[in-house]
């Protein structure tokens, strides 16, 4: 098999096998979830970023091995499918509320004089709504019918996988879109002098809230999903 050309692979597919890599990409600011589906050319052309540099940096890492822990891409569909619950709807579940309110507060009380605040709020009340039904759905719907079908091959969980998933790569790609517009809006959660303490809380758990996303949807966009749909169609 042709080896393919570092500048040609995809983001995704380079954190796929190797998680440690993520960390590089979003030093860089390279979106390694929703837009892990770029090639390593596209996504520096698109921050003007050195490609050779971006390399050097990526073999320097991969000289020693990954550990099995973070080999997502070894682990069966059921066990990727309960951590992702476990650990990223819960985070999300517990974190967002809390985000609604401190962005909420910070754009009532500094909002006139800092209206990007207000902005703020309302993206993250949008993405608050439109997670809430997502991981609903991944729940008790998308998950259940591809445990049922890794037992069964039944039709019917193949055609609900294949829904389900093209449906959610784009509340994906809303969700990650979102948060990537507010990190430019806030310019990498930069805090103005008259910042009060709620509103460094707030930041501090928004860059939280998006790192975790990256990930959660990185595990779900790049692994999980690809080889659910690949499992549907056998």
């Amino acid at each position: 098999m042709e080896k393919i050309e570092f500048k040609n692979k995809y983001v995704g597919a380079i954190v796929t096998d190797d998680f440690r890599t993520s960390t590089i990409f979003k030093n860089a600011g390279i979106d390694f979830c929703c837009g892990g589906r770029q090639t390593v050319s596209e996504a520096c052309a698109d921050h003007q970023i050195n490609i050779a540099e971006l390399e050097k940096q990526i073999s320097e890492l991969q000289k020693s091995p990954v550990s099995p822990s973070l080999d997502f891409k070894e682990w069966e569909l059921p066990f990727l499918m309960d951590y992702i619950v476990n650990t990223h709807h819960k985070y999300v579940i517990k974190t967002l509320p809390d985000l609604v309110f401190y962005t909420r507060k910070i754009a009532e009380v500094h909002g006139d004089h800092h209206p990007e605040l207000i902005d703020i709020a309302q993206k993250i009340t949008e993405v608050a709504t439109e997670l809430e039904q997502h991981l609903k759905n991944e729940e008790e719907v998308l998950f259940p019918a591809i445990r049922s079908f890794l037992i069964s091959k039944n039709e019917k969980d193949a055609k609900t996988i294949e829904s389900e998933i093209t449906r959610m790569f784009g509340e994906h790609d809303f969700a990650g879109g979102t948060l990537d517009e507010i990190n430019h809006i806030t310019e990498g959660y930069k805090l103005p002098d008259d910042a009060c303490n709620t509103w460094h809380v707030a930041f501090k758990t928004l860059e939280q809230f998006e790192d975790d996303i990256h990930v959660h949807v990185h595990l779900e966009n790049n692994i999980l999903f690809p080889r659910a749909l690949e499992l549907s169609k056998k």
